[in-house]
């Protein structure tokens, strides 16, 4: 069950999150940004989570990202899972979703790390390469 995560419950998980945790829960739930969560079927246990930024650029880097806004693009900047298969089931779950409640995001974009777990994760699920920089790379799904 998909749910957008309160404050809370982002200041209780985020510690949890392996590419970002130094980004402050209010940031992540503040205007431009939003936190999923996907739980199992009775709400008793979270089995991944995944940030969301609203902007008009494809950002390629953290900083980038932390500054831009708009509305078009949603970058996807961290995701983790704490049950297998959920990573792949929560970043579609939260794009078809974004889909329907934010008409204007015309592009589904990664901002990832530098690491082979997050290329091969994203390749694997259908993603294209978009680009690679400095410090992080961009993936872009189809939805």
């Amino acid at each position: 069950m998909l749910q957008k995560l309160d404050i809370k419950t982002i200041e209780a998980i985020i510690k949890d999150d392996p590419v970002r945790p130094h980004i402050p829960a209010e940031w992540r739930n503040g205007s431009g940004s939003e936190v999923y969560g996907l739980w199992d079927e009775d709400f008793t246990r979270i089995c991944a989570a995944v940030c969301v930024h609203y902007t008009d650029v494809v950002p390629t880097s953290e900083l980038e990202m932390l500054h831009a806004t708009g509305d078009s693009i949603a970058v996807f900047y961290t995701v983790w899972s704490y049950a297998k298969g959920s990573g792949r089931e929560i970043i579609f779950s939260v794009a078809n979703h974004i889909k329907q409640t934010h008409p204007n995001v015309s592009r589904y974009v990664t901002l990832s790390p530098l690491t082979d777990m997050a290329e091969q994760f994203h390749l694997r699920n259908g993603a294209t390469l978009v680009g690679r920089y400095d410090t992080a790379q961009n993936f872009e799904y189809e939805i």
